[in-house]
């Protein structure tokens, strides 16, 4: 798996509003390559889910992106509605994401139920970009994936980008901005997820100064939500 860890020309984190959106990125990249606690990784998870799905016809994949046969398309698709009502039922359990306990707890001010409902939304959407032929180990699918996990529709994801184009294309223009540029979204991204799933001090504190999509402060547990950034996944990892 690839590391999740910064590259080291990268600028160390310094502020506790830096800190603290590094350390939601983290859970970003932890989430979609090995999991927390008893949730599987991304892959994994989507797997699994597809093993499930087509039986005695399944072929395991040892690598970061999955080509799907022809004849699996149907499969997938079935994978991820899978995916995206277990999803939606994790959202919505009372207790769920504070059950998973402290290896999910933050430090700052990222309360514990805030990380579940991020490892919630995150895992849906990189598995979803899985099964449809992306890497999710790749700097701009992982962005791409951290940006829907904020709440951002495709049209916010490629203005927030800074490209102008419409939602079939949007990772084909993606996948050609240079990492460096990818980078630097990544960390706006970052503080997009402290405002969304910090706590409210957090998020009063940013909004003057940070670019957020809208309604995006004040994030919670929610089912309606996940369900949102499920049509989202699929709209922004198409198939190619």
């Amino acid at each position: 798996m690839a590391s999740t860890s910064a590259p080291e020309h990268e600028e160390a984190p310094t502020t506790t509003a830096e800190k603290a959106s590094a350390q939601l990125l983290s859970l970003v990249g932890r989430v979609i390559d090995s999991g927390v606690g008893p949730m599987d990784g991304s892959i994994k998870w989507a797997e699994d889910r597809l093993r499930r799905v087509q039986g005695d016809r399944y072929r395991p994949n040892a690598d970061q992106t999955r080509e799907a046969r022809p004849e699996e398309h149907e499969d997938i698709e079935k994978t991820i509605k899978r995916l995206v009502t277990e999803s939606i039922q994790a959202a919505s359990v009372n207790g769920f994401v504070t059950g998973l306990g402290g290896f999910i707890a933050m430090p700052v001010t990222i309360p514990a139920n805030m990380a579940g409902a991020l490892v919630v939304n995150a895992r849906l959407t990189a598995s979803i970009a899985y099964l449809r032929g992306y890497d999710p180990t790749d700097p701009h699918v992982r962005t791409v994936v951290t940006l829907v996990a904020v709440g951002s529709n495709s049209q916010q994801i490629a203005k927030t980008i800074g490209i102008k184009v419409g939602e079939k294309v949007a990772m084909q223009a993606i996948k050609r901005i240079p990492v460096a540029v990818i980078r630097q979204v990544n960390k706006k991204a970052g503080f997009m997820l402290l405002a969304k799933y910090g706590t409210k001090r957090s998020a009063i504190t940013l909004a003057k100064g940070i670019p957020l999509v809208g309604g995006v402060i004040g994030g919670t547990v929610d089912a309606t939500m996940t369900g949102v950034i499920g049509r989202t996944s699929k709209s922004m990892f198409s198939v190619d």
